[in-house]
């Protein structure tokens, strides 16, 4: 069974999306994706979705 995990964070920089990122796949996830969210008239983005997956075993 596959469990995910998203963690959110609001400041989007490179050094905290490698921090989020090393501290999930350091505790047994594999990062799949990012998703942004974008502010209205902001070239950057407001927030992230960082998504990770890790296998399970069905109780």
């Amino acid at each position: 069974m596959v469990e995910y995990k998203v963690a959110e964070t609001s400041i989007v920089t490179d050094e905290t999306l490698e921090r989020t990122i090393n501290e999930w796949v350091s505790q047994g996830w594999e990062f799949e994706r990012i998703q942004f969210a974008m502010y209205e008239g902001s070239k950057r983005p407001g927030m992230a979705f960082v998504l990770f997956t890790r296998e399970v075993e069905e109780e």
